[in-house]
Protein backbone atom coordinates (compact mmCIF):
# COMPACT_ATOMS: atom_id res chain seq x y z
CA UNK A 1 0.00 0.00 0.00
CA UNK A 2 3.04 2.26 0.06
CA UNK A 3 2.36 3.34 -3.50
CA UNK A 4 -1.29 4.19 -2.74
CA UNK A 5 -2.33 7.58 -1.41
CA UNK A 6 -5.67 9.30 -0.90
CA UNK A 7 -6.50 12.81 -2.02
CA UNK A 8 -9.58 14.89 -2.67
CA UNK A 9 -11.60 13.80 -5.68
CA UNK A 10 -11.32 16.39 -8.47
CA UNK A 11 -13.11 16.93 -11.78
CA UNK A 12 -10.01 15.63 -13.57
CA UNK A 13 -10.82 12.23 -11.99
CA UNK A 14 -14.28 12.08 -13.56
CA UNK A 15 -13.61 9.53 -16.29
CA UNK A 16 -11.74 7.11 -13.99
CA UNK A 17 -14.25 7.50 -11.16
CA UNK A 18 -17.21 6.82 -13.44
CA UNK A 19 -15.42 3.85 -15.04
CA UNK A 20 -14.70 2.35 -11.62
CA UNK A 21 -18.31 2.97 -10.63
CA UNK A 22 -19.57 1.26 -13.79
CA UNK A 23 -17.26 -1.73 -13.23
CA UNK A 24 -18.72 -2.13 -9.74
CA UNK A 25 -22.25 -1.91 -11.09
CA UNK A 26 -21.47 -4.42 -13.82
CA UNK A 27 -20.27 -6.94 -11.21
CA UNK A 28 -23.86 -7.11 -9.93
CA UNK A 29 -23.57 -6.89 -6.14
CA UNK A 30 -22.82 -3.20 -5.57
CA UNK A 31 -26.06 -1.30 -6.14
CA UNK A 32 -29.54 -1.33 -7.55
CA UNK A 33 -28.21 1.13 -10.13
CA UNK A 34 -27.13 -0.44 -13.41
CA UNK A 35 -25.56 2.57 -15.12
CA UNK A 36 -23.23 5.16 -13.65
CA UNK A 37 -24.56 8.71 -13.98
CA UNK A 38 -22.85 11.36 -16.05
CA UNK A 39 -20.33 13.55 -14.27
CA UNK A 40 -22.71 16.48 -13.78
CA UNK A 41 -25.22 14.28 -11.92
CA UNK A 42 -22.50 12.53 -9.90
CA UNK A 43 -20.91 15.83 -8.94
CA UNK A 44 -24.20 17.51 -8.00
CA UNK A 45 -25.36 14.68 -5.74
CA UNK A 46 -22.26 14.23 -3.57
CA UNK A 47 -20.96 16.51 -0.85
CA UNK A 48 -17.72 18.04 -2.16
CA UNK A 49 -15.94 18.14 1.20
CA UNK A 50 -16.25 14.36 1.71
CA UNK A 51 -15.22 12.72 -1.54
CA UNK A 52 -11.85 11.16 -2.11
CA UNK A 53 -9.90 9.03 -4.53
CA UNK A 54 -7.19 6.49 -3.87
CA UNK A 55 -4.42 6.91 -6.42
CA UNK A 56 -1.45 4.84 -7.38
CA UNK A 57 2.05 6.06 -8.17
CA UNK A 58 0.88 7.56 -11.48
CA UNK A 59 -1.86 9.60 -9.72
CA UNK A 60 -4.49 7.51 -11.51
CA UNK A 61 -7.64 6.86 -9.47
CA UNK A 62 -8.00 3.23 -8.42
CA UNK A 63 -10.91 3.75 -6.04
CA UNK A 64 -13.26 6.41 -4.74
CA UNK A 65 -15.51 7.18 -1.80
CA UNK A 66 -18.17 9.87 -1.45
CA UNK A 67 -21.21 10.77 0.61
CA UNK A 68 -24.67 12.12 0.01
CA UNK A 69 -26.82 13.79 2.64
CA UNK A 70 -29.58 11.55 3.94
CA UNK A 71 -32.04 14.42 4.28
CA UNK A 72 -32.35 18.16 3.77
CA UNK A 73 -33.85 18.48 7.26
CA UNK A 74 -31.56 20.21 9.75
CA UNK A 75 -32.01 17.48 12.35
CA UNK A 76 -30.21 15.05 10.01
CA UNK A 77 -27.33 17.40 9.13
CA UNK A 78 -24.87 15.03 10.83
CA UNK A 79 -25.98 11.91 8.97
CA UNK A 80 -24.59 10.91 5.57
CA UNK A 81 -24.76 7.85 3.35
CA UNK A 82 -21.60 6.73 1.63
CA UNK A 83 -20.51 4.66 -1.34
CA UNK A 84 -17.07 3.18 -1.91
CA UNK A 85 -15.85 1.56 -5.13
CA UNK A 86 -12.48 0.07 -6.06
CA UNK A 87 -11.15 -0.79 -9.51
CA UNK A 88 -11.35 -4.59 -9.88
CA UNK A 89 -7.61 -4.69 -10.66
CA UNK A 90 -6.81 -2.95 -7.35
CA UNK A 91 -8.96 -5.02 -5.01
CA UNK A 92 -7.54 -6.86 -2.00
CA UNK A 93 -4.82 -4.23 -1.53
CA UNK A 94 -6.47 -2.29 1.31
CA UNK A 95 -7.75 0.49 -0.97
CA UNK A 96 -11.33 0.45 0.32
CA UNK A 97 -10.19 0.50 3.95
CA UNK A 98 -7.83 3.41 3.28
CA UNK A 99 -10.68 5.32 1.64
CA UNK A 100 -13.10 4.48 4.44
CA UNK A 101 -10.63 5.55 7.14
CA UNK A 102 -10.08 8.85 5.29
CA UNK A 103 -13.82 9.42 5.05
CA UNK A 104 -14.34 8.69 8.74
CA UNK A 105 -11.66 11.22 9.70
CA UNK A 106 -13.10 13.81 7.33
CA UNK A 107 -16.70 13.45 8.47
CA UNK A 108 -15.82 13.41 12.16
CA UNK A 109 -13.75 16.59 11.75
CA UNK A 110 -16.85 18.17 10.17
CA UNK A 111 -19.19 17.10 12.99
CA UNK A 112 -20.91 14.23 11.18
CA UNK A 113 -22.14 11.76 13.80
CA UNK A 114 -23.44 8.93 11.61
CA UNK A 115 -22.26 7.36 8.37
CA UNK A 116 -24.65 4.83 6.93
CA UNK A 117 -24.77 2.52 3.96
CA UNK A 118 -26.83 -0.24 2.40
CA UNK A 119 -25.07 -3.36 1.14
CA UNK A 120 -26.42 -6.43 -0.63
CA UNK A 121 -26.00 -9.45 1.69
CA UNK A 122 -24.14 -11.29 -1.07
CA UNK A 123 -21.39 -8.67 -0.96
CA UNK A 124 -19.49 -10.40 1.84
CA UNK A 125 -16.27 -8.43 1.26
CA UNK A 126 -18.04 -5.09 1.71
CA UNK A 127 -19.89 -6.28 4.82
CA UNK A 128 -16.63 -7.49 6.39
CA UNK A 129 -14.83 -4.25 5.47
CA UNK A 130 -17.51 -2.14 7.10
CA UNK A 131 -17.66 -4.22 10.26
CA UNK A 132 -13.85 -4.01 10.63
CA UNK A 133 -14.15 -0.23 10.30
CA UNK A 134 -16.63 0.03 13.16
CA UNK A 135 -19.94 -0.18 11.31
CA UNK A 136 -22.70 -2.31 12.77
CA UNK A 137 -25.65 -4.00 11.13
CA UNK A 138 -28.84 -2.26 12.16
CA UNK A 139 -31.26 -4.29 10.08
CA UNK A 140 -32.15 -5.86 6.79
CA UNK A 141 -34.65 -4.47 4.34
CA UNK A 142 -36.08 -7.62 2.81
CA UNK A 143 -37.03 -7.71 -0.85
CA UNK A 144 -36.75 -3.92 -0.94
CA UNK A 145 -36.22 -3.68 -4.69
CA UNK A 146 -35.73 -5.56 -7.93
CA UNK A 147 -32.32 -5.83 -9.52
CA UNK A 148 -32.09 -7.50 -12.92
CA UNK A 149 -35.58 -8.89 -12.37
CA UNK A 150 -34.82 -10.42 -8.96
CA UNK A 151 -35.91 -9.20 -5.53
CA UNK A 152 -32.91 -8.16 -3.44
CA UNK A 153 -32.42 -7.58 0.27
CA UNK A 154 -30.25 -4.75 1.61
CA UNK A 155 -28.26 -4.91 4.85
CA UNK A 156 -28.35 -1.53 6.60
CA UNK A 157 -25.09 -0.49 8.27
CA UNK A 158 -24.16 2.51 10.34
CA UNK A 159 -21.16 3.88 12.16
CA UNK A 160 -21.83 6.26 15.01
CA UNK A 161 -18.92 8.52 15.78
CA UNK A 162 -17.48 8.01 19.26
CA UNK A 163 -16.15 11.60 19.22
CA UNK A 164 -18.99 13.70 17.79
CA UNK A 165 -21.64 14.55 20.39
Amino acid sequence: MADITVRALRAVDADRVLAIYQAGLDAGDASFETTAPDWAAFDAARLPEHRFVAVDGDDAAIGWIAVVPTSARAVYAGVVEHSVYVDPAARRRGVARLLLDTLIASTEAAGVWTIQSGVFPENAASLALHQRAGFRVIGVRERVGRHHGQWRDVVLLERRSPTVD
